[in-house]
């Protein structure tokens, strides 16, 4: 709580500079501009700043090859990056002037060419580390950017890291043949539009909960829907809702008929589980 307070650990120093990143794209995301390397560099350097990495904001001087641990403690290889020398010469440079064309052409759509984008950054890897972070705050920057604000509202990096398993397997889809130019970039296209409707999605649900007027049923199933987790008790549907307890057990009671919500605990203190957020 006290800003003066130093990170304790690598852990809280990494989330410090990812918070520090995070409120410059708040409230400078229309200054930082133009997008090229060395803004990318300086968001990456800004991440690390808290910490004693050697070269924040370099790019890397070995390889970084994706690695996946598994259950048993085996160790694969899920992608190999570009090599370093070529990232620094040839890769990076090229991504940055490609983008800048087509975003010049205005012929495609914001939001794609910044799919397309960070997918090519994630294939790269330019950094030993951080690749993932960075990657996101450049998806908020140039969301802020394209006109796009749902992320002041809802956290993208929650909603991404609560869909990790579907996060890897559309990256890994898209990942197949990116060297030889032969790769499909349509599951991480898909993949990404759906984290953002689903963001706005949630954004549209607190709104409807903040309403002065209008129908107390679609406000109690939007607090259920955007509960952050699944239990609940009707006094925590009344007090966010200020429906009354005969409203809040009629629709109770249509969500368990659904099959979307299910008592836990009878009686006085009676406690629901939310089982799904598709209704």
């Amino acid at each position: 709580m006290r800003e003066s307070t130093a990170p304790a650990n690598r852990d809280e120093a990494q989330i410090a500079g990812y918070r520090y990143v995070l409120d410059l794209i708040h409230t400078s995301a229309e200054h930082m501009t133009p997008f090229s390397e060395n803004l990318v560099k300086q968001l990456h350097q800004n991440l690390y700043r808290f910490t004693p990495e050697r070269h924040p904001g370099d790019y890397k001087t070995g390889p970084n090859d994706v690695r996946e641990t598994r259950a048993d403690g085996t160790v694969i290889v899920r992608f190999r990056p570009v090599e370093p020398a070529e990232t620094r010469t040839l890769f990076m440079p090229e991504l940055h002037r490609r983008y800048s064309e087509l975003r010049d052409l205005d012929r495609y759509h914001p939001l794609l060419l910044l799919v397309a984008y960070v997918f090519d950054f994630l294939m790269i890897h330019p950094f030993q580390d951080g690749n993932g972070r960075t990657s996101r705050l450049i998806t908020l920057l140039l969301m802020y950017q394209a006109g796009h604000e749902v992320g002041r509202y809802v956290s993208l990096e929650r909603m991404i890291n609560e869909t990790r398993e579907t996060y890897y397997e559309a990256l890994q889809r898209s990942t197949v043949g990116w060297h030889d130019g032969e790769h499909t970039i349509w599951p991480w296209v898909e993949y990404v539009f759906g984290t953002f409707i689903a963001a706005y999605g949630e954004l549209n649900d607190r709104m409807v909960l903040a309403a002065p007027h209008g129908s107390k049923q679609p406000a109690i199933r939007a607090f259920i829907r955007s509960r952050m987790t699944d239990e609940f008790t009707i006094d925590d549907i009344r007090s966010a809702t200020t429906a009354s307890d005969a409203l809040i057990k009629k629709v109770l009671g249509e969500l368990q008929r659904d099959g979307a919500v299910r008592i836990v605990m009878k009686g006085r203190y009676a406690r629901y589980r939310r089982l799904h957020t598709g209704f």
